[in-house]
């Protein structure tokens, strides 16, 4: 790898060289390393693009890494990626992709991430996105994300787009099954002219399921952003969906928070607020002795951790 793809790499997966353990770096539009363990299978797909991780049951304390990086202007593909994990396991799955655009064409990376989660499995997935480049062509990153909850599993997934994306549509479907829980936050910040749309759609079908589904978002000069949440509670459960952003600037921010109760013992709550920064945050940073800019970035970094 050349230093844009190792500045890329370690921005959406923390790396920093090869990691340990079970991986696939892909790197314009290839796989380019690849890895699996004694518990951690890793098979590319044989009539598409894309890789299937098996994890085996009782995988204790492991991790997967799966970054995509894109350096290539111009460069547009579609990955699909399937993930099945056994009963019993507890794995960490480290995602993300990086775009580097120094030219006029558009950078384009569609992902389909499906998890097949077995019973009382638990499962971290950390996926970030990141851009960079100063060409004319855009960075857009599609992902979808769709999750299987078995009985009595766990999920949490932690979603980070700080910089960069200039067009970006995330979705995400998750079903659950009996006592399966799923926690969900995303942050979130665009700049300039960026477009953000993130939907997720959670159908809570076993009894004492439940969900938490939280964005915190920053938008900032002339962007958009959309957010929407749909909550369905099929049967006795617990779920909550909230929406918290700032506004900046001429920026556009709409969040459409909805839940559906179809049974008598689904208890649902959802939550939206944006709003700008609060004019005696900055004057009481600005009598520590920071410019208003900086305590701007202050109270925007602490929001967005």
């Amino acid at each position: 790898m050349d230093a844009i793809q190792r500045e890329l790499l370690e921005a959406v997966s923390g790396l920093h060289e090869i990691p340990t353990g079970a991986y696939n770096i892909r790197a314009n539009g290839a796989s380019i390393e690849r890895n699996s363990t004694a518990n951690i299978e890793i098979i590319p797909k044989k009539d598409k693009s894309g890789i299937e991780i098996h994890i085996m049951p009782g995988t204790q304390n492991e991790s997967v890494h799966i970054p995509v990086i894109l350096s290539q202007s111009g460069l547009e593909e579609i990955v699909y990626n399937d993930f099945f994990v056994g009963d019993d396991a507890d794995v960490t799955i480290i995602a993300g992709c990086g775009i580097h655009n120094g030219g006029d064409a558009a950078s384009r990376h569609d992902g389909l991430h499906r998890f097949f989660i077995g019973r009382n499995a638990h499962v971290k997935y950390v996926e970030k996105h990141y851009g960079s480049g100063d060409g004319k062509g855009e960075k857009i990153m599609n992902p979808v994300t769709e999750i299987h909850l078995g009985e009595d599993s766990f999920m949490e997934m932690e979603t980070v787009q700080i910089r960069g994306v200039d067009s970006t549509r995330r979705e995400n479907k998750a079903e659950l099954d009996a006592g399966a829980k799923l926690v969900v936050t995303e942050r979130l910040m665009t700049h300039g002219t960026q477009h953000a749309e993130s939907y997720f759609d959670v159908r809570l079908n076993g009894e004492d399921s439940a969900a938490n589904v939280v964005s915190r978002s920053v938008a900032r000069d002339h962007s958009y952003q959309l957010f929407t949440s749909h909550i369905h509670g099929n049967h006795r459960c617990s779920g909550h969906t909230e929406c918290d952003a700032i506004i900046m600037d001429d920026a556009k921010i709409s969040a459409v928070p909805e839940l559906s109760a179809n049974h008598v013992d689904a208890a649902l709550i959802h939550e939206a607020a944006i709003g700008k920064i609060a004019g005696e945050q900055i004057i009481k940073l600005m009598t520590l002795g920071l410019t208003e800019a900086e305590a701007e970035e202050q109270i925007v970094n602490g929001f967005l951790k």
